[in-house]
């Protein structure tokens, strides 16, 4: 029987953009073409999403090996908040009603430390019953020991859960340890899998 379900936070509670977010501050575009493949790789925000080290010395880390972009790195670390941009639409409704109709909520996400700030500027993560965060932790999705540490955490039986996020490698490691889950893309495709999970397995 499914009792509690599971969010990922960017592009499924709350949504982001990194383009936007750099147009804003930087005019010129052939800088600005320069510039945001420095911060927006892979290999940049799982540092920052593992964060074995604290949020503002990886940074510098950064501001070192990119002198010429230091102020633009600066804007990044000062004007964070502002990287993301509301709650997904719909979700905040649905969340209500889910709790409403007795499921557990839960989060787990990789992100930075700096998700404090995200996650006190929007009221959707007030209903939350609790969450794990890559960067609390260490490790992140889709290794197995961060869905374990939520498991741990929250005494959650992965077979009465159902876990949602953006990615779908993420899905996938979450499958290979018992959870069900459902591929994000807007809150209406989500609700529609989430019922026809329900009606499977809940009698």
């Amino acid at each position: 029987m499914i009792k509690n379900l599971i969010f990922d936070f960017g592009k499924v509670l709350v949504d982001y953009d990194f383009e936007m977010f750099f147009h804003k501050y930087i005019h010129d575009e052939e800088r600005y073409q320069e510039f945001l493949p420095i911060l927006c790789n892979e290999e940049v925000q799982e540092l920052l999403d593992r964060e074995e080290k604290p949020f503002d010395e990886i940074m510098e880390d950064i501001i070192q090996d990119n002198r010429k972009f230091e102020n633009e790195i600066r804007i990044f670390c000062n004007k964070y908040p502002e990287l993301v941009t509301n709650e997904v639409e719909g979700m905040k409704n649905l969340l209500l009603h889910l709790k409403d109709e007795g499921f557990k909520l839960y989060g787990l996400s990789n992100w930075c430390s700096k998700v404090y700030h995200t996650m006190n500027q929007f009221d959707i993560f007030r209903l939350l019953d609790g969450y794990v965060i890559s960067s609390e932790e260490h490790i992140v999705k889709p290794e197995p020991e961060i869905y374990r540490q939520l498991f741990d955490k929250f005494n959650l039986k992965p077979e009465e859960c159902v876990f949602t996020d953006d990615l779908e490698m993420n899905i996938i490691g979450a499958r290979q340890l018992g959870m069900a889950g459902i591929v994000f893309h807007d809150s209406a495709q989500y609700e529609t899998q989430l019922r026809k999970i329900l009606k499977d397995t809940n009698p």
